[in-house]
């Protein structure tokens, strides 16, 4: 008998499904969310994607965009949460990026709040004072836009670089005199503060903000479906919110789920949440967003934020940045 011929075949087989074991490991993704107040914290409850997709998926936490895009750039993560300021810094960077979601307008849900008896009643009381907000996210570029907008000079204020979590200990301690910030730590702060600006009230003015999910180019291409999938999942989640709003109230599942994942109290979510505004898959196409908008808004920061010397160069187009073919396979175009 010739055992060489009789070993072979097994060899092959074995080799087979050595290949389908390495290629099942690969279906794993580490995922960088944050703690803002959104629908998404349901499918990290309800572990729904898992399931639907077959992945397992890592899911960790970040303090603020610019540690989350860090990641994406070092390979540490392949899809994250941040803000458009962040994202802007990336793109300008030349990271291989896709933004693909709009994670939510976020209108009214950041806001600079001053410290009651700390003298701060306009934008121009600022001069002096110690304000807090994470550096490149889109609260710090609304601060830095609005205190221009004000006729503030930047270096006549004393702006501090301090995540979420630090800047509610920071203000519990006294240390800062305002902070522009977001939900939960917004929520804390405005009940020994008073508010002085939306980023809302910043944005009608020409510099909306949002958030928006990202992920690693190549990692995108080759893990397609699970984009697709996540994409659907995420609308089923917004839509959910969406059409009952009213549903969403502390005891309920999903608002316990929002609050477990963000670390927040469950009776501030229902109204922290409302702040904000979640597109349709539709509106997400849309001229106003991943059909244009979001790449004019990625631009239009990124000017801002070389003329506050916070990156290096401006990309003449960041449409290459942007895309529509998750939105538009999920709907079946």
């Amino acid at each position: 008998m010739n055992f060489k011929k009789l070993i072979t075949p097994w060899v092959a087989v074995a080799a087979l499904l050595g290949a389908n074991s390495l290629f099942a490991q690969t279906k794993e993704v580490t995922f960088a969310y944050q703690d803002m107040l959104v629908p998404l914290r349901t499918l990290i409850e309800s572990g729904e994607l898992e399931k639907t997709t077959g992945y397992k998926i890592n899911w960790r936490q970040f303090g603020g965009g610019a540690d989350v895009v860090r990641a994406l750039s070092a390979g540490d993560v392949q899809i994250g949460e941040a803000g458009s300021s962040p994202i802007a810094a990336a793109a300008s960077q030349g990271q291989d990026i896709k933004l693909f979601w709009i994670l939510d307008d976020i209108a009214d849900a950041e806001a600079l709040v001053a410290r009651k008896g700390s003298g701060i009643t306009g934008w121009k009381d600022l001069k002096g004072k110690k304000v807090a907000t994470p550096f490149v996210s889109t609260a710090h570029y609304q601060l830095l836009v609005g205190l221009k907008l004000e006729g503030v000079e930047p270096k006549d204020v004393s702006v501090v670089n301090l995540r979420p979590p630090e800047i509610g200990a920071a203000w519990e301690r006294g240390d800062i005199d305002a902070a522009f910030i977001w939900d939960p730590v917004l929520s804390r702060i405005k009940a020994t503060g008073t508010p002085i600006a939306t980023s809302g009230s910043i944005g009608k003015k020409g510099h909306p903000t949002f958030d928006g999910l990202v992920v690693n180019g190549k990692w995108a291409a080759a893990n397609e479906g699970f984009v697709v999938a996540l994409v659907k999942a995420l609308a089923k989640a917004d839509d959910s919110y969406r059409t009952n709003p009213s549903k969403w109230t502390a005891d309920s599942p999903e608002i316990k789920a929002i609050a477990k994942w963000s670390k927040a109290d469950p009776n501030g979510v229902p109204a922290a949440i409302a702040l904000y505004k979640f597109p349709t898959l539709q509106e997400q196409l849309s001229s106003t967003w991943l059909g244009g908008g979001a790449a004019t808004a990625l631009s239009h920061t990124a000017v801002f934020l070389k003329e506050q010397g916070r990156i290096q160069e401006v990309k003449p187009d960041y449409n290459a940045y942007v895309s529509t073919r998750y939105v538009r396979q999920a709907l079946g175009q």
